[in-house]
C-alpha cells in the first residue's frame, strides 16, 4: 500500500461517518474548506507527538496513541471554551512501521474519539520519517468574542480544577518502572475456601487492588480523557473568566496562568483532588501524590477562575466529572503560592519542559 492509497482509503471510512454539513471541501485536495457563520470565531490548535519524547511504541499501543493524538488538541480546544469542530492529522512514519498495522490501529483510535465528539477529520499529510512523528491540528468554534483566555483572572477570582490530579505522572513513573497495559496477574478478588490462610487472602486482594490501580494510572498517561464538557459549560454559561489545561503540571500551568493575567495565586493543599490510584499505590511504589499533583504534566484537567459572585452557579458534575475549589487569585503578580496547614511556601514551576531540566 503506497501513501494514497492509504488516504483514499481513509477518505472512504470518514464518508460512512458524521459530517458536518459546514465542510466543503474535506480529504482530498490541498486544503480543507469551512464555511464561516458572522457570528462565530474559529479556534485553532497544533500539538506535536514524537517518538522517544511524548511516547515510545514499546509501551503505548497504537490505538490508544491515536487517541491521544487527538485528546491533546481537544483539551487546548476546550481550555478555550470552544466546541471541537474539524481536524487535520499529519504522520511521519518509518517503513517498518509504515508496513506493519501500526497505521490502522492508529487512525482506529483517533476516529474512535472522533466520533465521540462530531469531530470531523478534514485532511492532513502522511510522509517517510526516521521515526514516528504526529502533527494533530485541530479547529474549534465558539461565539465570536467569548473564548475564554489566560489573560482575563483577577485578583479575588476563585480558582477551580476539574477531576483529579497527579494520575497521569503516575502512571509514567509505572511505564519507567516496567509497568504494562493489561499486565494484570489475572488472580480472582476473592479466594475460594481452602485455598491458603486469611492473612494469604488479603495480601491475594491487595495484589488485585494494586493491579487495577496501575492499570486505571496507565490509561491516564496512555488514554488521556479530554474535558470538552466542562470547557463547553464554563464558556457557553459565561462562568470561567479564565481557563488553561493542566498538561505541563500544575505548577507550570497555573504560573502561565497568573503571568499571562498579571496576578498571583495562593492553593491549599488540602484541597488538591488527589487521584485515588496514585494515593493508593503510595509508599509501595515510592510516588509522592502531591508532588504528582504539583508538577506530574499530561492529566489534561482544566485550571480555571470564576468571579465569587458566579461560583453558585457551577455545576457539580459535567459528563460525570467532578470539580474542586483549590484557591483564591491574588494581587502580587507572579506569586504562586501553596499553603500546607500553617505553612505558606512559594510554588516553583516545576512540570515538563521541551529543552529544559523540569523533570519528574
Amino acid at each position: 500500500m503506497n501513501e494514497f492509497d492509504f488516504i483514499r482509503r481513509l477518505r472512504e471510512q470518514t464518508r460512512s461517518r458524521q459530517q458536518s454539513s459546514r465542510l466543503s471541501v474535506g480529504i482530498g485536495d490541498d486544503a480543507a474548506v469551512i464555511r464561516q457563520y458572522s457570528d462565530r470565531d474559529f479556534v485553532l490548535t497544533t500539538d506535536l507527538l514524537v517518538e522517544g519524547i511524548d511516547f515510545h511504541p514499546q509501551t503505548t499501543p497504537p490505538q490508544l496513541l491515536g487517541h491521544k493524538a487527538l485528546a491533546v488538541s481537544m483539551s487546548d480546544i476546550a481550555a478555550m471554551g470552544a466546541r471541537p469542530r474539524w481536524a487535520l492529522a499529519s504522520v511521519g512514519f518509518a517503513n517498518d512501521v509504515w508496513d506493519s498495522n501500526f497505521k490502522d490501529d492508529f487512525f482506529a483510535g483517533y476516529l474512535g474519539l472522533a466520533d465521540r465528539y462530531g469531530v470531523t477529520l478534514a485532511g492532513g499529510d502522511v510522509s517517510a520519517a526516521p521515526q514516528i512523528v504526529i502533527d494533530s491540528i485541530l479547529v474549534g468554534e465558539v461565539t465570536t468574542g467569548r473564548a475564554v483566555l489566560r489573560s482575563t483572572a483577577r485578583p479575588g477570582d476563585q480558582i477551580f480544577v476539574t477531576g483529579s490530579l497527579g494520575g497521569a505522572a503516575a502512571g509514567l513513573k509505572l511505564i519507567e518502572l516496567g509497568a504494562r497495559m493489561g499486565s494484570e496477574r489475572g488472580r480472582s478478588p476473592t479466594v475460594r475456601e481452602g485455598n491458603g490462610s486469611q492473612q494469604e487472602a488479603d495480601g491475594r486482594r491487595q495484589e488485585d487492588s494494586d493491579d487495577h490501580s496501575i492499570q486505571a494510572l496507565l490509561l491516564r498517561q496512555l488514554s488521556p480523557q479530554p474535558r470538552v464538557g466542562w470547557g463547553i459549560v464554563l464558556g457557553e454559561e459565561h462562568l470561567a473568566t479564565s481557563m488553561i489545561d493542566i498538561s505541563d503540571g500544575l505548577s507550570s500551568d497555573l504560573h502561565h496562568l497568573c503571568a499571562e493575567s498579571n496576578v498571583g495565586a495562593t492553593i491549599d493543599a488540602a484541597l488538591l483532588p488527589l487521584d485515588e490510584h496514585a494515593v493508593q499505590l503510595c509508599g509501595r511504589r515510592a510516588l509522592d501524590p502531591l508532588a504528582l499533583a504539583l508538577h506530574g504534566g499530561e492529566d489534561f484537567e482544566l485550571l480555571f477562575t470564576v468571579a465569587p459572585e458566579n461560583v453558585s452557579r457551577l455545576p457539580k458534575f459535567v459528563d460525570g466529572v467532578p470539580i474542586s475549589h483549590i484557591g483564591e487569585i491574588g494581587n502580587a503578580a507572579g506569586s504562586v503560592r501553596v499553603s500546607e496547614q500553617s505553612r505558606v511556601w512559594e510554588l516553583a514551576p516545576q512540570g515538563f519542559e521541551h529543552f529544559g531540566h523540569n523533570r519528574l
